[in-house]
């Protein structure tokens, strides 16, 4: 077996898109998470729906489809592609305090969906944070990661607890 190598790095060391036209299409699943952690008085704000801007969790579910949506856009060398789903949910965490964002993207084609995935909780946080900024500028966003993939040659792969 050889070492792994980079997939976007030609054999000239330059930047390069994948060709991914001899790949078969095989369903591809991702699912990605992030978190926001915030003041309790934040999150009891945004869970009563009092935000200024209005419905966080709404709005940031929709803000990180969107994105997923719009991936190829927004990351250097991602292909476009026609998603079969893109998924964003979100749920308080009392623990934290705030909320966890997992995204889910699956499509049927020759590349992957991790960057969709990842794209769609990076881009919900990013919302959360935006509409939440006037009372609490000192949240963070955190724990943005892939947490399982399947399909394609590389095979599956799950996060392993640490």
């Amino acid at each position: 077996m050889h070492a792994p190598s980079l997939t976007h790095i030609g054999a000239d060391g330059q930047a390069d898109m994948v060709d991914v036209g001899a790949k078969a299409e095989t369903q591809r699943i991702a699912i990605a998470e992030g978190a926001v952690i915030m003041r309790r008085e934040t999150l009891d704000m945004i869970l009563a729906g009092n935000a200024k801007k209005g419905d966080v969790i709404g709005v940031a579910r929709i803000a990180g489809i969107m994105a997923a949506k719009r991936t190829h856009e927004l990351i250097p060398l991602c292909h476009p592609l026609l998603l079969d789903k893109v998924g964003v949910e979100i749920e308080p965490d009392a623990s934290l305090p705030g909320l966890r964002v997992t995204a889910t993207a699956r499509v049927t084609g020759k590349t992957g969906v991790e960057m969709e995935a990842l794209t769609a909780a990076s881009v919900a946080c990013l919302t959360i944070y935006d509409m939440a900024k006037a009372v609490d500028r000192e949240m963070e966003l955190t724990g943005i990661r892939l947490v399982e993939k399947s399909g394609g040659k590389s095979g599956d792969f799950r996060r392993s607890e640490r």
